[in-house]
Protein backbone atom coordinates (compact mmCIF):
# COMPACT_ATOMS: atom_id res chain seq x y z
CA UNK A 1 0.00 0.00 0.00
CA UNK A 2 1.23 3.51 -0.82
CA UNK A 3 0.82 5.17 2.60
CA UNK A 4 1.07 8.95 2.82
CA UNK A 5 3.91 10.12 5.03
CA UNK A 6 3.29 12.32 8.06
CA UNK A 7 5.28 15.53 8.44
CA UNK A 8 7.63 13.99 11.02
CA UNK A 9 8.33 11.08 8.63
CA UNK A 10 9.57 13.31 5.77
CA UNK A 11 13.06 13.80 7.23
CA UNK A 12 13.19 17.53 6.44
CA UNK A 13 15.91 19.74 7.86
CA UNK A 14 15.07 22.61 10.18
CA UNK A 15 15.69 26.31 9.51
CA UNK A 16 19.13 26.32 11.18
CA UNK A 17 20.25 23.27 9.22
CA UNK A 18 18.92 24.90 6.04
CA UNK A 19 21.01 28.03 6.62
CA UNK A 20 24.15 25.88 6.96
CA UNK A 21 23.30 23.50 4.09
CA UNK A 22 24.99 23.69 0.70
CA UNK A 23 22.85 25.71 -1.71
CA UNK A 24 22.28 25.65 -5.44
CA UNK A 25 24.44 28.21 -7.28
CA UNK A 26 21.26 29.94 -8.41
CA UNK A 27 19.78 33.26 -7.31
CA UNK A 28 16.30 34.51 -8.13
CA UNK A 29 15.53 38.12 -9.07
CA UNK A 30 11.90 39.25 -8.93
CA UNK A 31 11.46 42.29 -11.19
CA UNK A 32 8.46 44.35 -10.07
CA UNK A 33 6.29 41.38 -8.99
CA UNK A 34 3.06 42.83 -7.64
CA UNK A 35 1.44 40.01 -5.65
CA UNK A 36 2.61 39.11 -2.17
CA UNK A 37 1.05 35.69 -2.68
CA UNK A 38 3.31 35.12 -5.69
CA UNK A 39 6.35 36.33 -3.75
CA UNK A 40 5.52 33.96 -0.89
CA UNK A 41 5.15 31.05 -3.31
CA UNK A 42 8.55 31.88 -4.81
CA UNK A 43 10.09 31.85 -1.31
CA UNK A 44 8.56 28.45 -0.63
CA UNK A 45 9.79 27.05 -3.96
CA UNK A 46 13.28 28.47 -3.39
CA UNK A 47 13.35 26.77 0.02
CA UNK A 48 12.35 23.45 -1.58
CA UNK A 49 15.28 23.63 -4.04
CA UNK A 50 17.82 25.23 -1.64
CA UNK A 51 18.28 28.32 -3.76
CA UNK A 52 21.05 30.62 -2.53
CA UNK A 53 19.17 33.93 -2.45
CA UNK A 54 16.14 35.91 -3.65
CA UNK A 55 16.44 39.55 -4.78
CA UNK A 56 13.20 41.55 -4.43
CA UNK A 57 13.30 44.53 -6.79
CA UNK A 58 11.29 47.70 -7.20
CA UNK A 59 7.77 47.55 -5.76
CA UNK A 60 7.97 43.79 -5.14
CA UNK A 61 6.62 43.28 -1.60
CA UNK A 62 9.11 42.22 1.08
CA UNK A 63 8.75 40.36 4.36
CA UNK A 64 7.20 40.83 6.80
CA UNK A 65 4.02 40.89 4.75
CA UNK A 66 0.77 39.06 5.47
CA UNK A 67 0.27 37.86 1.88
CA UNK A 68 3.87 36.64 1.63
CA UNK A 69 3.66 34.82 4.97
CA UNK A 70 0.39 33.13 3.96
CA UNK A 71 2.00 31.31 1.04
CA UNK A 72 5.66 31.17 2.15
CA UNK A 73 4.76 29.13 5.26
CA UNK A 74 7.95 30.23 7.05
CA UNK A 75 10.33 30.08 4.06
CA UNK A 76 11.16 33.76 4.59
CA UNK A 77 13.05 32.59 7.69
CA UNK A 78 15.17 30.08 5.79
CA UNK A 79 15.83 31.63 2.37
CA UNK A 80 18.20 34.59 2.29
CA UNK A 81 16.78 37.67 0.58
CA UNK A 82 17.67 41.25 -0.25
CA UNK A 83 15.59 44.26 -1.34
CA UNK A 84 16.67 46.51 -4.23
CA UNK A 85 15.09 49.76 -5.38
CA UNK A 86 16.17 49.04 -8.95
CA UNK A 87 16.29 45.74 -10.83
CA UNK A 88 19.09 47.10 -13.02
CA UNK A 89 21.21 47.92 -9.95
CA UNK A 90 20.63 44.37 -8.75
CA UNK A 91 21.58 42.67 -12.02
CA UNK A 92 24.63 44.91 -12.45
CA UNK A 93 25.74 43.83 -8.97
CA UNK A 94 25.18 40.17 -9.84
CA UNK A 95 27.13 40.56 -13.09
CA UNK A 96 30.02 42.13 -11.09
CA UNK A 97 30.07 38.83 -9.16
CA UNK A 98 30.55 37.04 -12.51
CA UNK A 99 27.06 35.55 -12.42
CA UNK A 100 25.27 34.70 -15.66
CA UNK A 101 22.08 36.73 -16.08
CA UNK A 102 19.17 34.78 -17.56
CA UNK A 103 15.75 36.35 -18.03
CA UNK A 104 12.71 34.12 -18.20
CA UNK A 105 10.92 35.85 -21.05
CA UNK A 106 9.45 35.22 -24.49
CA UNK A 107 11.64 37.04 -27.02
CA UNK A 108 12.50 36.70 -30.70
CA UNK A 109 15.67 34.80 -29.74
CA UNK A 110 14.74 33.08 -26.49
CA UNK A 111 15.89 29.51 -25.87
CA UNK A 112 13.23 26.94 -25.01
CA UNK A 113 14.19 25.60 -21.59
CA UNK A 114 14.39 22.00 -22.83
CA UNK A 115 17.02 23.07 -25.40
CA UNK A 116 19.25 24.81 -22.87
CA UNK A 117 22.72 23.35 -23.38
CA UNK A 118 24.93 25.13 -20.84
CA UNK A 119 25.48 24.73 -17.12
CA UNK A 120 22.96 26.40 -14.86
CA UNK A 121 25.49 27.04 -12.10
CA UNK A 122 26.36 30.55 -10.92
CA UNK A 123 23.28 31.98 -12.60
CA UNK A 124 20.76 34.68 -11.69
CA UNK A 125 17.25 33.96 -12.95
CA UNK A 126 15.13 37.05 -13.60
CA UNK A 127 11.35 36.68 -13.37
CA UNK A 128 9.06 39.57 -14.22
CA UNK A 129 5.87 41.35 -13.40
CA UNK A 130 2.61 39.42 -13.68
CA UNK A 131 1.37 41.63 -16.56
CA UNK A 132 4.41 43.24 -18.20
CA UNK A 133 7.01 40.50 -17.70
CA UNK A 134 10.71 41.33 -17.37
CA UNK A 135 11.50 44.98 -18.13
CA UNK A 136 13.03 45.43 -21.62
CA UNK A 137 16.16 47.12 -20.19
CA UNK A 138 16.76 44.03 -18.04
CA UNK A 139 16.10 41.75 -21.03
CA UNK A 140 18.67 43.74 -23.05
CA UNK A 141 21.22 43.38 -20.24
CA UNK A 142 20.67 39.62 -19.89
CA UNK A 143 23.09 37.03 -21.23
CA UNK A 144 20.26 34.77 -22.31
CA UNK A 145 16.47 34.66 -22.41
CA UNK A 146 14.77 31.37 -21.65
CA UNK A 147 11.15 30.48 -22.22
CA UNK A 148 8.89 27.63 -21.22
CA UNK A 149 7.08 26.42 -24.36
CA UNK A 150 3.30 26.62 -24.03
CA UNK A 151 0.61 25.08 -26.20
CA UNK A 152 -2.68 26.58 -25.01
CA UNK A 153 -4.44 29.88 -25.61
CA UNK A 154 -2.76 31.89 -22.83
CA UNK A 155 0.47 33.79 -23.38
CA UNK A 156 2.14 33.17 -20.02
CA UNK A 157 2.26 31.18 -16.81
CA UNK A 158 1.81 32.56 -13.31
CA UNK A 159 5.22 33.82 -12.08
CA UNK A 160 5.28 31.40 -9.15
CA UNK A 161 4.39 28.44 -11.37
CA UNK A 162 7.07 29.54 -13.83
CA UNK A 163 9.60 29.70 -10.98
CA UNK A 164 8.83 26.13 -9.98
CA UNK A 165 9.21 24.77 -13.51
CA UNK A 166 12.46 26.65 -14.14
CA UNK A 167 14.02 25.69 -10.81
CA UNK A 168 13.04 22.03 -11.19
CA UNK A 169 14.72 21.92 -14.60
CA UNK A 170 17.88 23.83 -13.56
CA UNK A 171 18.33 21.90 -10.31
CA UNK A 172 17.87 18.62 -12.15
CA UNK A 173 20.66 19.72 -14.54
CA UNK A 174 22.82 20.67 -11.52
CA UNK A 175 22.51 17.20 -10.04
CA UNK A 176 20.31 18.08 -7.05
CA UNK A 177 18.09 15.06 -7.65
CA UNK A 178 20.92 12.50 -7.62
Amino acid sequence: MNKKLKLDELGRIDTEEYRDAEKQEIEIVLDQVRSGHNVGSVFRTCDAFRIRKIHLCGFTPTPPNREIQKTALGATDSVEWEQWDSTMDCVRHLRSRQMKIWAIEQTAESTPIHKLAESSKNVAIILGNEVKGVDQEVVDFSDKCIEIPQFGTKHSLNVSVCTGIVLWDLCLRNGLME
